[in-house]
């Protein structure tokens, strides 16, 4: 590995532990800003960002373990990074964060129990699905398992798209736009994971076995602190918006 990979994978953990755990403070700390109807849902914001927070310090640890830096020089110590971390972490936040959007939309029981279980079992699905293909070495299984999630994928976007178009419509007017920006953000940063799982199939990095492709991990998680801790932000001044205005 390359001064420059080490320290870029060094770095960006180490700022996603620090947001995490200064967005999980802040959402537990504002549940007493905003009425009863939306603690639920910035109690799963600063859930989502504490369990970050968590596996993103034990990725922090194995990387430390796995490698070495003494004088510029970066040495593998032959212990394996486990990556796995990012999934299990995936696989108990990335239904939270949906739930997070449809909660603080504020439906009917009927339709957010309804979007908030098919999203979130669509979710856990799609983790599943791109397990295997993250950890394999070869570009054709990797590029398998990337399009079986996809479709998952695919399911989540269009829900997010056309199944919450007319419930954002029928939100207050003076937060009717944060919450479709909240919808857009979701969508973009969702979109960003696809794309850097394939960047090993086109050549960026390797996909020797053990070998931590250093794009993979930045660019993950930028995604992560955008989706989480930027998201939980967002779904933060949706609800003391509502709230204000007593909707």
């Amino acid at each position: 590995m390359e001064l420059i990979e080490y320290n870029s994978i060094y770095n960006s953990l180490s700022f996603a532990i620090a947001t995490f755990a200064a967005a999980t403070v802040f959402m537990f700390a504002q549940r007493t800003q905003v009425a009863p109807a939306y603690k639920t849902a910035l109690t799963l914001s600063g859930l989502v960002c504490f369990i970050a927070f968590y596996h993103y310090w034990r990725m922090f640890e194995s990387f430390d373990h796995a490698y070495t830096l003494r004088d510029g020089v970066v040495t593998a110590t032959g212990a394996a990074f486990n990556d796995a971390y990012r999934y299990v972490d995936w696989l108990l936040t990335v239904p939270l964060l949906l739930l997070e959007l449809i909660l603080v939309m504020r439906l009917c029981r009927e339709e957010t129990y309804s979007k908030g279980t098919k999203l979130a079992i669509a979710s856990i699905i799609m983790i599943i699905l791109g397990y295997p293909g993250e950890i394999s070495a070869s570009g054709d299984e990797r590029w398998m398992w990337w399009a079986a999630a996809m479709v998952p994928f695919l399911y989540i976007v269009r829900e997010l798209i056309s199944g919450l178009s007319e419930s954002i419509a029928d939100q207050p007017a003076d937060v009717r736009g944060l919450v479709s920006n909240a919808r857009s953000v979701t969508l973009l940063s969702w979109c960003f994971y696809p794309i850097v799982f394939i960047l090993p199939m086109l050549g960026v990095g390797g996909l020797e076995p053990g070998e931590i492709n250093a794009t993979v991990q930045v660019g993950y998680t930028i995604a992560d602190v955008i989706a989480k801790a930027g998201f939980g932000i967002m779904i933060y001044v949706i609800a003391q918006r509502k709230t204000d205005a007593g909707a």
